[in-house]
Order: C-alpha cells, then structure tokens, then sequence
C-alpha cells in the first residue's frame, strides 16, 4: 500500500512541476516573442536597414553604418528574387570541386555559395543547399570585409563598384579587386579559394597622401531572418566562436533579448552555424581582435551579425600600406575537413564547429572508427553493426560476470521472495536476512547494473556522431531505411505502408523501433523479476516507453540499440544455459 501511495505522490508532483514550468517559463515566453512579433510587424521597412553594420573604430560613441542602396524585397517567390538580386550587380563566379557560386563586384561581398555535394533532400531534383545569400535577396546571408577609421578618408563600403580583370575564381585563379578613392588612398581585396571550403581574403591600402593613415580592419557575416532550428538542447544552432581557447556559442533568443555580445581574443574565430552548415570569420591568428555578436531589427525581420575588429594599422604618408589577411569558411561542416584546416591553419578548436557534447572524448573516436569501417563496408549501417560487435567485444569481461550474477540472482528469486512474506513487517530484519543469501551465494545484486552505466555514454556518443555528423546525412541502409540520421520513416499505425494514410508524429512508430521494443522485452524476461508488485508493473511497461521514445530517435541509433539488444539476448542466454538456469 506505501509503495502505492509513494507512485500516486511521485505522480502528482511531476505533474505539478511540469504544469509550473508551463506557466511560469513557457506562457511568459510565448508572450515575450508574440510582443517582439508584433513590434516587427508594426515597423515600417525602409532603405538602407538590410546592410550589415561595420564595428566602431575604438574610442568612438557608436557604430558607422555601412552604407547600403533600398534593399527591401518581396518574399513572395525566394528563387525568383535570389535570381534577381544575383543579377543586380556585375559578378565574379566560383567554381571549385565543392562549391559554386559568386562574389558581388557592388560592395566586394560573399554573398553566393552553393554546395555542390548536397541537396535540401534525397530527392537528386531538390535544390541545392544555398549556403549565402545574396544581399538584396530575402533573408541576405552574406560576408563583408573592410576597414574603419577616424582619419576622415572615404572608404569603400556597401556600394562601392570594385574593378577587376578577372572573371573567375578558382582554386588556381585568384582575383583581385581594386578602389581608388580619389583622395590618395587605393584599396585593394585578393580572393583565394582551395578544393574544399576556404576563401583567404587579403586586404590592402595603399597611401599615397602626404599624411599618415590609421586604420582597422573588420570582417562580418550577416544573417537576415531567424532560420528554423531543430531545438534540441544537445545541438547549437546559431552565433559561436572560439575566443581565448574556449568555445562560445550563443542563441538567437539570448541575442534577441541582449542586444549584442562581445568578447576580446587573441587568434580566435567566430561564426554562425546549423546543423551542417558553416560560415565562419578567422582573421590572423597572432593579433588581438575584439569579437561581437548582435541583433537587430531590420526590413520587419531579425538580422543577426557576427564581426570581428582588428587593432590599428598605420599606413605611411607618400606609399606606405596597411594589409591585413581574413580567411572565410563557407562550407560543410566536414570532421576530417574542419581537421585539416584546425591543423594547417592553425585555428584553435576549429572542429568545435561540430558539437560533439559532453563525451567528446568518446564521440569523435567513434566517429573515426565508424567512418573506418564504412570506407570498408561501403554501407555506414553495417559499420554500426560491425561497431556494436566490437564494442560488445570489449565489454565482454565485464557483461559475462554481469550476467553470471543475474543467473544467480533469478535462481534465488523463490528464496528472496520467500523471505520477503515471511519478513513483510519487519524491513530491517529482511534486509539483514537478504544480504546473508547474498554472501553465502556471492551475489552482487548491483553487478547487473554495472553493464547499463556503461553503455549509457557510449549510447549518448553514438547518438552524438549520428546526429551531428554530414557524414551520416542521407546514408542509406537497407530496404525501407534509406537515411540513417533520420526517424524510421515507417508506422504501425497504416500497416507500414499498406494503408494511404499519413498519421501525425506522435504515431510514428517504425518497424524498427518495434524490434528494438521487442528485444527489450525479450531481455528483460531473461533478467530476475522484481519482487515488488509495483516495481513488476514498471518494468513491464518500459519496453513500450522506449518503443514509443526512440521512434522520433535517428534510425541509425535504433538499429544500433536493436542489433545491441539481440548479442546481449544471445549472450545472456548461454550464460543461464552453461549454468543450468531455466
């Protein structure tokens, strides 16, 4: 009966907390971002907002706005108007094994890159991935570089008309862009760009004045629009960077709701990221550089920035220079890519771009060893079967002794449970009598724990490497299964197929996750039962709450759970069997 009453008071206190986290978190934050919603839609849309905004030259009371032409733009049709905003400039084009795209000759910007190895679905029609954007297209993705100054020179900014000779870049064709600005200053911009991802920016001034020159370089990258997110508290999305050797990541709502965020480095990166995707500003990584992230509202959306500001350079009167070098990254967020550069470049915690998590030092290990064993399978599905049969290997040891333990422990379920009737009102008494069968058997009645705490982080860091690896996106397996990073796309509830019917999320569940469910039940039949009537009920009921839990979980991590479910079954059955155990 005590144990009843405890479930019904366990109950109506998750219950309370979950009502209270509702109406005091939830309900006060649908309301603050229904007031910013209706403060967007009320501001009228004006020219000149949709520009990034250059950092303040140190010292000054603000920020010098970019220049910029009207940018407001109709939404209505995204491609038609990414096509006329393409063609609203004169153009460099990029064409690299990886990327294609261009570079605006009107304000110097990157503001086009297309992925050329990915599309927005498995569909070989769908688009593909348009990581830029170009600046006067709805929802403006782009990167700016420039300098800033108090010397009172004209620099080049949003509308500037920069002059080449080149029409192309490629991996062995840079180009170079050239400003005079009529009063003794020329500007020069080289872009350079390898096989994968990166563009090295090199920027020059040149002064030809008879005065000396102070000036800063600034890199940004600016985002129109708040894009949409997967929300799991075990990914970012959104504003990051690496300042003084430690990782910094900050989400849209917090710079929503601060306005800005700065931080002060030496070398360092920053940038924004989804899920595969990354852009991102490494400058020199020797000088010190003042870092920020803002937000703010522009053409009736967000826009959020990430810059960079440099310290002063000071070119010399009569042929002096400053130069400075910038490299973007824009591009898939590859491990073995984000390596390399990390290494070559010499970009502290470049691969910190992935979120590998907590277990870092098991998830990026596993992702190696996995993407191993799929350069020799040739399928990443049945390199997870390979692994969990190494890993079960290596955890052999210590799941035979576990095992051995729950044979004894179901071999004395009569005896305990005859202990339990004739102790039922003495506690201390069945606890003493209970840990002498234990001793006199030698039964460790935790061993059979010790198996599950350890596969709990490497279960988290397998789901980690199936989650946020590019490498995992659109990897097929077998029959039905055709990518491993998503949900089994099957149900029970149209007979997997049979029935023309779409039934909602929450009634997703796969033939998979039924199998994982399946073995589930199957091993813990395998298991000493509980004696506790209550407890019995409990674990009757879990299989079916994982069944139900891991059906929205990627199909990869559930094959894995499954075929894990199956060697352990396998193993725990010869165990009881060599022991005599029914």
């Amino acid at each position: 009966m005590s144990e009843q009453k405890n479930l019904i008071i366990a109950i109506v206190c998750s219950l309370v907390i979950l009502l209270g986290f509702q109406f005091f978190y939830e309900f006060p934050k649908l309301e603050a971002e229904r007031a910013r919603q209706a403060e967007i839609a009320a501001q009228q849309p004006v020219g000149n907002t949709d520009t990034g905004t250059a950092p303040a030259v140190p010292g000054s009371s603000s920020a010098p706005q970019a220049p910029g032409t009207n940018l407001a733009t109709s939404a209505a049709n995204p491609a038609v108007e990414r096509a006329k905003a393409l063609a609203d400039t004169p153009r460099i084009t990029i064409d690299t094994p990886n990327i294609a795209g261009s570079i605006a000759l009107r304000g110097g910007h990157v503001d086009d890159i297309v992925l050329k190895r990915y599309r927005e679905s498995l569909d070989e029609d769908s688009d593909q991935i348009h990581l830029l954007q170009p600046l006067r297209a709805p929802k403006s993705y782009y990167a700016e570089f420039g300098w800033v100054s108090d010397s009172g020179i004209t620099l080049p900014n949003a509308n500037t008309l920069w002059q080449t000779t080149n029409s192309s870049l490629r991996p062995d064709s840079p180009i170079v862009l050239t400003w005079d600005n009529g009063g003794g200053q020329r500007f020069e911009i080289t872009y350079q760009i390898d096989d994968d991802y990166m563009i090295t920016v090199d920027q020059k001034m040149i002064n030809s004045s008879d005065q000396n020159v102070t000036v800063y370089p600034y890199g940004f990258l600016s985002r129109g629009g708040t894009p949409d997110i997967l929300g799991f508290y075990i990914l970012h999305e959104g504003p990051l960077g690496v300042f003084n050797e430690t990782l910094t990541e900050v989400d849209y709502d917090t710079l929503q709701e601060d306005g800005k965020v700065e931080a002060e480095s030496v070398g360092g990166w920053i940038g924004i990221t989804d899920k595969f995707w990354l852009a991102a500003l490494i400058p020199a990584q020797k000088d010190t550089y003042k870092y920020r992230f803002s937000h703010r509202i522009a053409n009736q959306d967000d826009r959020y920035q990430v810059d960079y500001l440099g310290g002063k350079i000071t070119a010399a009167a009569n042929g002096g220079a400053a130069a400075t070098s910038t490299k973007l990254f824009a591009g898939a967020k590859e491990v073995e890519v984000l390596d390399k550069y990390a290494e070559s470049d010499a970009i502290d915690k470049f691969d910190l771009a992935i979120d590998f998590g907590w277990f870092y030092f098991l998830t990026k290990p596993f992702f190696y060893f996995l993407n191993y064993l799929n350069n020799m399978v040739g399928n990443f599905g049945i390199a997870i079967l390979v692994f969990t049969v190494v890993v079960k290997a290596i955890l052999y040891p210590l799941a035979n002794k576990s095992y051995k333990s729950m044979a004894k422990m179901r071999e004395l379920t009569p005896k305990l449970q005859q202990l339990r009737e004739r102790y039922s009102d003495d506690k201390q008494k069945l606890n003493q009598e209970m840990m002498d069968v234990y001793k006199k058997e030698k039964v460790n009645p935790a061993s059979g724990c010790l198996p599950i705490i350890v596969q709990i982080p490497i279960f988290f860091a397998l789901y980690k490497v199936l989650f946020v690896s590019i490498e995992m996106r659109h990897a097929p397996f077998y029959g039905w299964i055709n990518d491993l990073s998503v949900p089994d796309p099957t149900t029970l509830f149209n007979l997997f197929g049979l029935i023309p019917w779409s039934p909602p999320d929450f009634m997703m569940i796969g033939l998979w996750p039924i199998l994982m469910g399946l073995t589930m039940f199957i091993q813990q039949r395998l298991n000493p039962q509980p004696t506790d009537p209550v407890q019995a009920k409990v674990f009757m009921f879990l299989p079916l709450f994982f069944t139900f839990l891991l059906a929205n979980f990627a199909a990869g991590l559930v094959i894995y759970w499954t075929w894990n479910n199956i060697l352990s079954i396998l193993q725990q059955r010869l165990i009881m069997w060599r022991m005599g155990v029914k």
